[in-house]
């Protein structure tokens, strides 16, 4: 029996009512979960937006216990593991400058007085942790000051003499060789690095003859993540580098040059070259050849290609046709015969391979053929290559450096200080002042700290006593070097000598003894904190501090918000030195501001031994003002112009800048633009 119309209609009708019933009751339900998370999470949310925007409506807002938990979640890991602050307690103590006087149970500090070498002395100093329970970074903190205790007798023991423009450091000119060879088995005794005392010039060249490795099998995380693919990839390579000095232990030699020939490519079974250069731990852009030649477009280097062509499985060269060739050979226009060489390296077969230094930058050659060329960057010069380092899967056979400089501009101090009257810092001001900056330094940074002396800290504010700044710097191993230091010190006035032995992971101590300096030497109204190789447009700063209110605490710099600790690599933060998931609000280290109170609480924090420590000095003070913020509120400013890596048009802070580079950006605000100059 036939349905009428009507009743077909009627029942399609329910249908689509039925299914759009069914979405209807979906997207409540999803409304309703969405209005659940916001009610739960919101209070997170706009404290998280405030920081971001500079309002402070909800910064430092008492929260309940409830919310005190979800919002201190984020910092638990996944073991709900939280920092014991016993760990902690017996933090080891910053020497101090003076005594502190106790009376009626408040710290009173004693005005100091000017000493000549601005370095921090007092009883404080020799009073380390002897307990049994210490921190692995506590440890490192107690053997840093043994060592440096030493270090400054051996110092304090040299006669000064007075600073002229010929004479620095005792001692003739060093002179160096021409030539340097070294014998597969004498590069390997010396752990597979060839010192070249006074670095390249152009015209340099270094030849090293070698045998890659046979490919071995390695696992890859990287690769385990993909699917379809075996984690268990086929590996041989080796890194030639050209490496300056080191300035602290703990921390990475710049590679002036990266060269990295990878046979097996990356992963992918196709070899590639890549280049590139490593500074302060941070490594640039890479230059990679892939068998493919640069086009007409791309820079020269001396003349020669940045990537030279070498044949490719999976390239086939389009072949011209007869009458193609014919008709351009008929208006002039025949084909250049063209060859195509292999990669250069082959597992198992004997590579000559010599890196010479030109005009423009580096060529690299192998068994007599070009195969790639790479520019210099601004801020890695030729003498500062005092090391030649062969790493990876192969064997050295023997390594040479010729046409080498006989003289390192370098090693004769007085060519890199300039001493002059104008360079030198007035005394610290009788009065309060408005900023002080504390710079760290390294101790044979002296072309850093002399770039910074002749650029910013020449802006009017610091000859008006509102600005003042001093380098922190520990001690080196090298008595000469500390000597040099100390001689420095006495002329110029402006560096902190802080007596135990540098490292990489006790940076924190630095920003520490930066504080206490800022509210007890000085009694500034603000503290900032930077590194030598960090540009600082002072006016600049100081116009973003006043646009805050002075009543308000102020953490101001590139803020990083919900950062998560590397769990894994050459960096990584082990679950005891931080069992939380992600770090505090924190400002980058290059240059960020505190206001006053914040450096007294540090310091009052660590003066009862209650400061908790952590190796990244960014990440502790960002700690410390979370804590701070959980009594008092805080402003935290965020502008993106305290730059972490290199430069942005109208900066407030520039990093990794070379001396050169400061002199570059200093040059062209004298002309009246915050512009950078090149990039490494």
């Amino acid at each position: 029996m036939k349905r009428p119309k009507s009743e077909i209609f009627r029942l399609k009708y329910d249908a689509l009512g039925t299914r759009r019933l069914k979405l209807s009751h979906l997207l409540l339900g999803l409304g309703a979960l969405y209005l659940i998370f916001i009610y739960l999470k919101f209070h997170r949310f706009l404290e998280i937006a405030s920081i971001l925007s500079g309002d402070e409506t909800f910064i430092g807002f008492d929260r309940s216990a409830s919310d005190k938990t979800l919002f201190s979640s984020i910092y638990q890991d996944t073991f709900n593991q939280r920092l014991e602050d016993e760990r902690n307690q017996n933090a080891p103590p910053m020497p101090r400058k003076e005594p502190v006087q106790e009376g009626n149970g408040v710290l009173r500090p004693i005005r100091p007085f000017q000493n000549r070498y601005g370095r921090i002395t007092g009883e404080i100093m020799r009073r380390r942790n002897k307990t049994s329970n210490l921190s692995d970074l506590e440890k490192m903190a107690d053997e840093a000051w043994t060592l440096g205790m030493k270090a400054w007798e051996d110092m304090e023991s040299y006669k000064l003499q007075e600073l002229n423009q010929t004479q620095l450091v005792d001692g003739k000119p060093e002179s160096c060789p021409s030539s340097v060879s070294m014998t597969g088995g004498q590069f390997a005794r010396g752990d597979h690095v060839m010192f070249l005392p006074c670095g390249l010039a152009a015209g340099s060249s270094i030849t090293v003859v070698g045998t890659p490795h046979y490919a071995h099998k390695e696992y890859i995380s990287q690769v385990a993540r993909m699917r379809f693919r075996d984690p268990e990839v086929w590996v041989s390579q080796f890194m030639v580098e050209l490496q300056g000095l080191k300035a602290v232990d703990g921390e990475d030699p710049p590679r002036i040059l990266h060269l990295n020939p990878r046979l097996k490519g990356d992963w992918s079974q196709r070899p590639v070259i890549e280049h590139n250069t490593c500074y302060r731990m941070q490594w640039g852009r890479a230059q990679r050849c892939e068998g493919i030649a640069s086009g007409d477009d791309d820079d020269t280097v001396d003349g020669f290609k940045r990537c030279e062509k070498w044949i490719r499985n999976d390239i086939v060269d389009a072949k011209e046709s007869k009458t193609t060739s014919w008709l351009k050979r008929f208006i002039g226009r025949a084909k250049k015969p063209e060859m195509t060489w292999p990669f250069p390296f082959v597992e198992g077969r004997l590579f000559i391979l010599t890196v010479r230094a030109g005009v423009e930058g580096y060529h690299i050659i192998s068994g007599g053929r070009h195969v790639a060329s790479f520019p210099y960057r601004t801020g890695f010069t030729l003498e500062d290559a005092t090391g030649l380092a062969v790493k990876g899967n192969v064997d050295v056979h023997s390594v040479y450096a010729t046409s080498l400089p006989v003289s390192h501009p370098s090693f004769s101090l007085h060519q890199v200080l300039e001493i002059s009257d104008k360079w030198r810092s007035p005394p610290l001001p009788k009065g309060p002042v408005h900023l002080f900056i504390g710079i760290l330094s390294a101790t044979n940074h002296f072309a850093e700290r002399m770039a910074v002396r002749k650029t910013w800290m020449q802006y009017r504010d610091f000859k008006s006593s509102k600005v003042v700044a001093r380098f922190f710097v520990a001690l080196n191993p090298r008595k000469e070097v500390n000597a040099a230091l100390k001689k420095e010190a006495d002329y110029f006035g402006d560096i902190v000598i802080l007596p135990f032995m540098d490292r990489y992971e006790l940076v924190v101590l630095k920003t520490i003894a930066i504080c206490e300096y800022g509210v007890r030497n000085v009694t500034a109204a603000y503290v900032m904190k930077c590194d030598d190789d960090t540009f600082v447009r002072v006016d600049t700063v100081l116009k973003e501090i006043e646009g805050i209110s002075s009543k308000k605490s102020l953490y101001m710099g590139n803020l990083n918000l919900l950062h998560r600790p590397l769990r894994s690599g050459k960096w990584a933060v082990t679950y005891e030195e931080w069992p939380e998931e992600v770090y505090p609000p924190y400002a980058n280290g290059p240059g960020y501001i505190i206001s006053s109170d914040i450096s007294k609480h540090v310091v009052a924090q660590h003066a009862n031994q209650s400061l908790r420590l952590f190796k990244m000095e960014d990440v502790s003070m960002g700690m410390w003002v979370e804590e701070f913020n959980a009594s008092t509120p805080v402003q935290y400013s965020h502008n993106w112009k305290f730059c972490q890596y290199g430069c942005m048009e109208d900066y407030y802070t520039a990093h990794y800048q070379s001396p050169r580079q400061m002199i570059c950006l200093w040059d062209k605000l004298s002309r009246g633009g915050a512009h950078c100059c090149n990039f490494r």
